[in-house]
């Protein structure tokens, strides 16, 4: 039994009841959002200390945003109105009120984070890992648009080789990143196919249980195209090829062991 935690926060698809006459998305559009896949590829439950997932689409609680970034100051917040193609996500005049806010919050955003905490205590966690995928091509929402994607970006809200920066609290120590950095560019290639917070350093969990617990987090997110095949926008998802997704599952899990076997 290995002494990680990990997490999985945006790979449900599931709209609460509290807002499934509201929501405007199809569930072609809330799958496309989600992170298709990942609860079945880091689902590496029998083989580790901890492991928590949710059913709960992010399109409508995000886990991995604060829980104070909310819509319409942060549309992209932990409680959206908009995706990162800019569609609404509610119909007209339905966004939900701060009451409502309040409720999905309570019932679904602050468990998920409580049960992270109890189980890094309960089961003695040594490293955690926020687990996610991202699409072949960066969002018109990010800084760099269209942009290709790395088959596996490795984030701890340091810089590209996983340093501190200036007045910001690393989640993983430079070295640890780097380390795990070479055994997955030992499975995936070069040093291209794998970076370092490139495009993304982490997010609110990492980050946020970083500072609950003094163990490190590692963000990892892998490039959709490596199991999801004929993926063309929101209105044509692509599908899981189950035989890639069995594959990768496989190959992330000899890497995470390797390296905890190299380092113990």
């Amino acid at each position: 039994m290995y002494p990680f935690i990990i997490s999985v926060p945006h790979g449900g698809t599931i709209i609460p009841l509290e807002v499934s006459d509201r929501v405007v998305l199809s569930p072609r559009e809330v799958t496309f959002y989600s992170d298709p896949g990942t609860r079945e590829i880091f689902n590496f439950r029998p083989r580790v200390a901890a492991f928590i997932d949710t059913d709960v689409s992010r399109v409508v609680v995000d886990l991995n945003r604060p829980p104070y970034h909310l819509a319409p100051k942060y549309p992209d917040g932990a409680i959206k109105s908009i995706t990162g193609f800019g569609t609404p996500v509610y119909r007209d005049d339905r966004f939900p009120d701060i009451n409502l806010v309040h409720r999905l919050m309570v019932k679904y955003f602050f468990p998920y984070h409580e049960q992270i905490d109890r189980l890094t205590d309960e089961k003695k966690v040594m490293i955690a890992f926020d687990c996610h995928s991202m699409l072949p091509q960066a969002l018109p929402d990010k800084d760099d648009p269209g942009n290709t994607r790395p088959l596996i970006c490795l984030g701890n809200n340091g810089d590209l080789n996983g340093a501190p920066r200036p007045g910001i609290l690393p989640t993983c120590p430079e070295g640890l990143i780097q380390e795990l950095a070479q055994h997955f560019r030992s499975e995936f290639g070069n040093e291209s196919a794998v970076l370092i917070n490139r495009p993304y350093a982490g997010g609110f969990i990492s980050i946020s249980h970083r500072w609950h617990r003094d163990i490190p987090w590692v963000q990892i997110e892998v490039n959709r195209g490596l199991y999801e095949r004929e993926t063309n926008g929101p209105d044509q998802p692509g599908y899981i090829d189950k035989s890639a997704a069995k594959e990768l599952h496989g190959r992330i899990w000899d890497v995470l062991s390797r390296f905890w076997d190299n380092i113990a």
